[in-house]
């Protein structure tokens, strides 16, 4: 049996008329710029992440960086985020400037670990990016309460976590403002790059529809400096045919989550969720010491997999001139050493899951 991560031809069949005539549509309108399927699918996904306001942009790296754009956050500034990501969280920060500074994880759920936090604030702090890693929220009541007390805006990093929940409440409604990816492998993925910014803040939805065009309102007059962050009609157009299903996927996602742990918990360590929590499962991360034997195993066994992350961000080249060594932030380092994804998408057979459950147990 060959299982792959990801099955995106799975997803795709049932809804394939749907989707090329949407695109056919886009193309026979000629509106590829701003046409109004942004500002029906920016509405749709306000209203579903309980938010005022939703702004459709490039990509879930570009949210990131127009958002810290939004805070005035640049040259001298810092910004603290996790290791424990993928690179633009921290790429974005550097993007415009500033400098990210790193707090460890909790190990159990591998988002950030809010009671490390304080100590990383100083007179240059701006803000606090937490990451919803997996699809599980971060622990966001002791982060905002810490961002309150020290004047410090909170960026969402929800690239993973659209639809998931923290204490009843959405991801991007939890901080300032909610930065998602629409990248293909994500719950809800479009056929290229996308993204999206969600806030309660009118003042700063504002500002980020002007920095998203260039910095232009209107047309053509510049009071500030913005780029061209704009999400593609034709993006705009596949996510709306796709966005009836999300919950449907989550829930699919969900219950073959719980097939999981039903049956891998004796065997590798599975994914904990807070009990005030929701987890959407963008990704199923088990973890064991001996990730690399496992991971060659399911290799050979034609079972997809992937590393989540293989190295953690406080020690990736690039960043050496930060003065991270090994050692400094060690659950995100052991993590990294011994964490591996497997598949989770809801078109998942109960006989394909077995079968990676066989092949673990095996092993």
């Amino acid at each position: 049996m060959k299982i792959p991560m990801l099955d995106l031809n799975a997803q795709y069949e049932p809804m394939k008329d749907k989707v090329l005539q949407a695109i056919k549509d886009v193309f026979d309108s000629k509106r590829f710029i701003n046409g109004p399927q942004i500002r029906e699918l920016e509405e749709k996904l306000a209203d579903y992440c309980h938010c005022k306001h939703a702004i459709g942009v490039t990509s879930g790296t570009d949210a990131l960086l127009i958002s810290l754009m939004a805070f005035d956050i640049g040259e001298g500034d810092e910004v603290i985020t996790t290791p424990f990501t993928f690179f633009a969280t921290a790429g974005s920060i550097f993007r415009v400037g500033a400098k990210p500074i790193f707090v460890d994880i909790d190990p159990i759920t591998y988002n950030i670990d809010p009671d490390l936090l304080e100590e990383k604030i100083t007179d240059k702090t701006k803000a606090i990016m937490p990451v919803h890693i997996f699809g599980q929220c971060a622990e966001m009541d002791k982060i905002n309460e810490i961002a309150k007390r020290h004047g410090l805006s909170v960026i969402e990093d929800a690239a993973q976590a659209i639809g998931s929940e923290y204490k009843g409440r959405r991801a991007g409604s939890l901080g300032d403002v909610g930065c998602f990816s629409f990248f293909p492998s994500k719950n809800l993925g479009c056929c290229g790059d996308g993204g999206l910014v969600t806030t309660n803040n009118d003042e700063i939805a504002e500002k980020i529809r002007i920095l998203r065009q260039h910095g232009s309102k209107p047309k053509y007059y510049h009071k500030i400096i913005g780029g061209n962050f704009r999400l593609d009609t034709m993006q705009a157009a596949v996510l709306l045919e796709k966005f009836p299903y999300l919950e449907e996927w989550h829930k699919g996602r969900q219950n073959n989550a719980e097939y999981y742990n039903e049956h891998l918990k004796d065997v590798v360590v599975t994914p904990f969720v807070e009990s005030h929590n929701t987890m959407i499962y963008n990704q199923y991360t088990i973890r064991t010491p001996m990730r690399d034997e496992l991971q060659n195993k399911l290799n050979e066994a034609n079972i997809g997999n992937a590393i989540y992350y293989p190295v953690p961000l406080h020690l990736q080249e690039c960043f050496a001139y930060l003065g991270y060594k090994e050692g400094d932030l060690p659950e995100s380092e052991k993590a990294s050493q011994e964490v591996v994804s497997i598949p989770i998408y809801p078109e998942l057979t109960d006989e394909q899951m077995d079968y990676v459950i066989q092949v673990i147990k095996n092993i």
